[in-house]
């Protein structure tokens, strides 16, 4: 239990470290957490409606639709009509949000890069090394530990 707890800690620490990193030269303001979240569930799942971006979230609906129209109203996300059922909304990004998108992950690309180019060798080889294995962790945690 408690390797398990390090290493939630350790992932928390690294996320928690490249946002500021970024945030300290990104230009436009930050989106909060939540809206990132959809934003980049909405770019990986072109079409998804908002009750399965809320599934997904685990979120409640009324909270997602609330974070669409801040989204919508930021020019970063589109709502159109099913056009299988009329009655639901599939959810788009912009351009402006896939440039938006595809910066910060090349700016927290590029400072990721430069501090592993710093690290030894044998640090660097054990990070890339553990790579497929946390990959595996994050779906093993995803499916609930099962399977």
């Amino acid at each position: 239990m408690a390797v398990a707890a390090e290493l939630l800690d350790v992932i928390s620490a690294i996320r928690r470290v490249a946002r500021r990193e970024v945030r300290q030269v990104w230009q436009d303001e930050p989106l909060p957490p939540a809206q990132g979240e959809l934003l980049r569930l909405a770019a990986g799942r072109p079409g998804i409606t908002v009750a399965d971006a809320a599934r997904e979230l685990r979120l409640a609906p009324n909270t997602v639709s609330t974070l669409v129209g801040k989204l919508t109203d930021a020019g970063l996300l589109d709502r159109r009509r099913s056009e299988s059922d009329g009655r639901s909304v599939r959810l788009a990004v912009t351009a402006r949000a896939r440039h938006r998108l595809a910066g910060w992950r090349d700016l927290r690309a590029e400072i990721a890069g430069r501090t592993l180019d710093q690290m030894s060798g044998h640090d660097r080889r054990a990070i890339l090394a553990a790579i497929p294995a946390l990959l595996r962790f994050a779906e093993q945690l995803e499916s609930g530990g099962e399977g």
